[in-house]
């Protein structure tokens, strides 16, 4: 459903908590992965694309390898940051032992009430040897921070690349889902439901067929688009809460700092030829 626009804005406040912390940037659709297909096929799944701008991705301000020799203390990871890194331990660190690689976000958030933030790991991205944790973080009360924790899954290798994502960040209106109940229902008691789900069937099922037997028109035509158009197979109205593409708010930048007051202008002592100019003859007739 579509934010009722006169209901106002929702704050995520974000208060840094050390200077330059990780930068925020809205969840950006593009994975590498989704790129290497022909014809980036991937990217017609709107659910995916979807889910990967549907929050805000913590970026890392350098790179660093790190290497689990599968050892269950927390001297089992030895990382290696680059050399531009600095103050690294307060960025990352073995800290919880047992393989996990714990981030320090450098940021407390706030959230409005009833809201938290599900943090995790940037979706339908994916990283070799190393998987995130996911959490839900109670951000309407909470005044302290809290950390984002991946695992190694084996023991080896793993980088993250400066201005890679480590921390996904997704507001959840947690106070709300418990009031969910699942409910089994029939689909014949739901006419208008049963009879757009026979026309999609049939739809599909022929579309599918076409492009099994290489129909040219079918071949061109490639997908059906149907979900990410919003439309009914039967041609009724479109839903008028249908989205194709999330844009989310950035963070404005930090206000630059105040400029330095000026030196107070010294008191003309005579000791130079342009103050005593300034100055002019002085009673004395100096």
């Amino acid at each position: 459903m579509k934010p009722n626009p006169t209901e106002g804005p929702l704050r995520l406040e974000c208060f840094p908590i050390r200077p330059s912390p990780p930068e925020l940037v809205p969840g950006r659709p593009e994975r590498d992965w989704m790129d290497d297909f022909t014809a980036r096929h991937p990217y017609r799944c709107l659910p995916l694309s979807m889910a990967n701008t549907t929050g805000w991705d913590l970026l890392c301000p350098f790179g660093f390898t790190a290497e689990w020799d599968g050892g269950l203390g927390a001297e089992a990871i030895r990382f290696t940051p680059d050399a531009d890194a600095t103050l690294f331990d307060h960025f990352a660190a073995s800290h919880f032992t047992h393989g996990v690689i714990t981030f320090h976000l450098g940021w407390l958030f706030r959230t409005p009430p009833g809201w938290a933030l599900r943090a995790s790991g940037s979706p339908n991205r994916f990283k070799h040897g190393l998987a995130p944790m996911e959490g839900l973080i109670e951000t309407d009360w909470l005044p302290y921070p809290f950390t984002m924790n991946w695992r190694f899954t084996a023991p080896g290798q793993i980088r993250f690349e400066k201005g890679e994502p480590f921390c996904f960040l997704q507001p959840v209106p947690h106070g709300t889902v418990e009031a969910f109940e699942p409910a089994r229902a029939s689909l014949d008691s739901e006419t208008d439901l049963a009879r757009q789900y026979e026309a999609w069937k049939e739809v599909r099922t022929l579309f599918n067929a076409r492009m099994a037997d290489g129909d040219p028109a079918a071949v061109r035509q490639a997908w059906q688009r149907y979900y990410f158009r919003g439309e009914y197979p039967d041609q009724a109205d479109k839903p008028a809460s249908h989205v194709n593409k999330r844009r989310l708010a950035g963070l404005p930048e930090a206000p630059a700092p105040a400029p330095a007051s000026p030196p107070p202008i010294p008191g003309v002592d005579y000791r130079n030829w342009s103050a005593v100019r300034a100055a002019g003859p002085s009673k004395d007739g100096d």
